[in-house]
């Protein structure tokens, strides 16, 4: 393994483990798909497979893996109606999360923006 060095100290066990577990969750959502999914749920509210797949576009298998994944990382939950399996995120932070990711898209945008405008000229 790896040591990985900040400010002259070694990552010590506690930290590396939760910089792993932070890592899984964010693996979880490394793909668009998955982060549809999980912000449609953040704005809608629980939705079941087939709700997910007509909206997704993709095959029931293919938008059941992505729903597999989010489930083993925590980011989802299940819950069984009658023939239908509703999922739901596990908790509201979530949406905060989604909001965050936003904020950060945005001053991108902007720091690009600026580069962009002094590049061509631009005041």
């Amino acid at each position: 393994m790896n040591k990985i060095v900040m400010n002259g100290k070694t990552m010590n066990e506690t930290e590396r483990l939760r910089a792993q577990a932070r890592a899984t969750i964010l693996k979880a959502l490394a793909h668009p798909t998955r982060v549809y999914i999980v912000d449609l749920i953040a704005r809608e509210g629980a939705h079941c497979v087939c709700e997910l797949t007509e909206r997704i576009g993709a095959d029931t298998s293919t938008v059941s893996r992505h729903l597999a994944l989010l489930k083993s990382a925590g980011l989802l939950f299940d819950r069984k109606e009658g023939t239908a399996v509703y999922y739901d995120l596990t908790c509201d932070c979530i949406s905060e999360f989604m909001t965050a990711l936003e904020s950060v898209l945005r001053a991108r945008h902007r720091r690009e923006e600026t580069v962009y405008s002094a590049a061509v000229g631009d005041t």
